[in-house]
């Protein structure tokens, strides 16, 4: 085989491991699931010595028939703010790895955005004050075990998100760190200074010496310390965000383009050419550092693809494929809508209150309009996100990647009530392929990016078909949906 870029892709719901070589085409895909503990309401988390174990499966498979001497460099992508802490002296983990999905820390996070500290955490790392970041996971974890703060602060518990993880267990526990992009989500990370901050620290009680190093996205990271048939001393040569990693592998993401990565949750992110500003609805994050950083806005949707899933469980189907097979070529739901906020609702509301509602039932409403609702429900959360794009970085064109991207069906409606063409990159492995390409390019394998979009294939392009004023009548419709979802969990909290 010639030589090839070992990508890794780390998600919440499984591990994949490719060799992508210089027509940048993905070769010996290897996936394995990643288990997911619900341990109460709200609350999502996962082993993290069951996650090291499924990236070291999903790299044996991948180099099963491969030599040593053919796998030039690592490109890792992973879930980003799902936090994860660690004794530095054992290697082992001290907690679970918190999902960027979990709303253990609702309470925590509701009193510091209600406090004066709440509009500066929003103005230093330009997110506001939400469960799915990072910074609360990580002193909700050091609280939980025996002088776990003091540990952390003499520099013997290491904290960080899961790329820090895995790339301490890939070079043998000597190195912790972490990229510009991951950094961006934990919101200890100052968006100015582009290092961690004092006073975001202090406000979430996260020690410095606990955090990694900060690193641009592509740079020498670590040297693989060997692992099955993962020889030593490969060097992982860039570490992005799962979703970043996705953008950079779109080659596309200049000019008014808005990439959503279709995923268990929804990410929507745009890069932006000037330095980063406040839009309460989204948030502003790093892109990459590649090596300059790149700012980006970004809109985070947490339950898309678990909305299809959890569908399929009630009407006792297989998956999003079958879903999509019952669906069939419309998604016309008959006035039926799923307001999918399982664990609340976040961009563009941020509402970790409201709660799932499914709304517009008849006696005659069967499991095709339930599908279709489920579905639909994907395409009208992105198209409210989208809109704010719209607003504040002029989106002309939506660039769609992921699993439930594989449905031209929802990619039609999803255009059709986004008023946006929906251009969709075929391939299912994005975030592997965009680390790949970050890491090729920083060792010198491609020249640049250009070289690599010139080997890739077409796009599907989706334009939209619906006229103004139906559009508008279902987006009014679903916001009432949402009205109800929100109303009804500020109800359930009072009561609570």
């Amino acid at each position: 085989m010639p030589r090839a870029i070992l990508a890794i892709d780390q998600g919440s719901t499984n591990t994949k491991a490719m060799l992508v070589g210089e027509d940048a085409i993905p070769r010996n895909i290897c996936t394995r699931r990643v288990p997911t503990d619900y341990p109460r309401p709200g609350w999502v988390q996962h082993d993290a010595t069951d996650l090291w174990q499924s990236v070291c499966d999903a790299i044996d498979d991948t180099l099963s028939n491969v030599k040593a001497t053919d796998i030039i460099a690592i490109g890792l992508s992973s879930q980003r703010e799902s936090a994860v802490a660690w004794d530095k002296k054992t290697g082992e983990p001290i907690g679970p790895v918190i999902s960027w999905q979990c709303r253990r820390t609702r309470h925590t996070c509701a009193e510091v955005g209600l406090s004066p500290a709440g509009e500066r955490v929003q103005t230093l790392t330009g997110q506001p004050v939400d469960p799915t970041f990072s910074a609360a996971k990580m002193h909700w974890l050091l609280e939980g075990v025996p002088d776990g703060l003091v540990r952390a602060e003499a520099g013997d518990i290491a904290v960080g998100n899961v790329d820090a993880w895995l790339l301490w267990k890939l070079s043998g526990g000597a190195v912790h760190r972490t990229d510009v992009g991951n950094a961006s989500r934990t919101q200890l990370f100052n968006l100015y200074t582009l290092d961690w901050d004092d006073e975001l620290l202090a406000v979430f009680g996260v020690p410095r010496q606990a955090m990694p190093e900060i690193r641009p996205s592509g740079s020498l990271f670590a040297e693989s310390a060997g692992c099955g048939n993962l020889p030593s001393g490969i060097p992982v040569a860039a570490v992005l965000g799962d979703s970043h990693a996705a953008l950079f592998g779109h080659l596309d993401a200049d000019s008014g383009a808005v990439k959503a990565t279709y995923g268990t949750g929804t990410s929507l992110m745009g890069a932006l050419s000037e330095a980063p500003r406040t839009v309460p609805t989204l948030g502003s994050s790093i892109a990459w550092g590649l090596p300059d950083a790149a700012y980006a806005l970004e809109g985070n949707i947490t339950s898309t693809g678990a909305a299809v899933q959890w569908m399929s469980n009630a009407l006792g189907l297989g998956g999003i494929d079958e879903v999509t097979a019952l669906v069939g070529d419309s998604l016309d739901t008959g006035g039926v809508y799923l307001v999918p906020a399982f664990n609340g609702l976040a961009a563009p509301y941020w509402r970790s209150d409201a709660r799932a509602v499914l709304v517009g039932i008849t006696q005659g409403t069967g499991r095709k309009a339930l599908a279709r609702s489920a579905l639909a429900s994907i395409a009208f959360q992105v198209a409210d996100v989208l809109e704010e794009f719209r607003l504040h970085a002029g989106t002309k064109r939506l660039l769609a990647d992921g699993g439930a991207s594989r449905s031209s069906v929802l990619m039609q409606y999803q255009a059709d009530i986004s008023g946006v063409p929906v251009i969709r990159n075929a391939s299912e492995n994005l975030s592997a392929l965009g680390a790949a390409y970050a890491a090729g390019l920083q060792i010198g394998f491609w020249p640049s990016r250009e070289a690599i979009a010139a080997r890739l294939p077409d796009v599907d392009v989706f334009e939209p078909k619906l006229d103004a004023d139906a559009r508008e009548r279902l987006l009014a419709m679903w916001r009432d949906a949402v009205d109800t979802a929100i109303e009804f969990g500020g109800k359930v909290s009072e009561r609570a």
